[in-house]
């Protein structure tokens, strides 16, 4: 069966840095697009950020552009978001998830798996 894993979330003060990991399994990590997605309290889960099949292309969500950056390692099956400059309003339950490749990797309907997600909490 399917398993996507995060890791690595915590409590931060505003402007330091997270490294968020996701290790997946069940899966044929090269036939997925990965993507990261976060959900604050009382809020619609929204896009943060996606990275094609093969790891050439990647997407960003308008708030995390130029501060988050996604990666994936087909050796260890595994998808990291490097999180700088975080901001209180980046505090939330991140998921980590995976789509079929193909499909638009920006919108949440295009996954099929999800991870249970790891809380980031930004204090200003």
């Amino acid at each position: 069966q399917v398993q996507l894993v995060e890791s690595g979330g915590g409590l931060v003060q505003a402007g330091g840095s997270l490294r968020l990991s996701c290790a997946s399994s069940g899966l044929t990590f090269s036939n997925y697009a990965m993507g990261w997605f976060r959900q604050a309290p009382g809020k619609e889960r929204e896009f943060v950020a996606a990275i094609s099949s093969s790891g050439g292309t990647e997407y960003y969500g308008d708030s995390v552009k130029g501060r988050f950056t996604i990666s994936r390692d087909k050796a260890s099956n595994t998808v990291s978001l490097q999180m700088n400059s975080l901001k209180p309003e980046d505090t939330a339950v991140y998921y980590c998830a995976a789509a079929w490749m193909g499909r638009p990797a920006v919108q949440i309907g295009s996954y099929d798996y999800w991870g249970q997600g790891t809380q980031v909490t930004v204090s200003s």
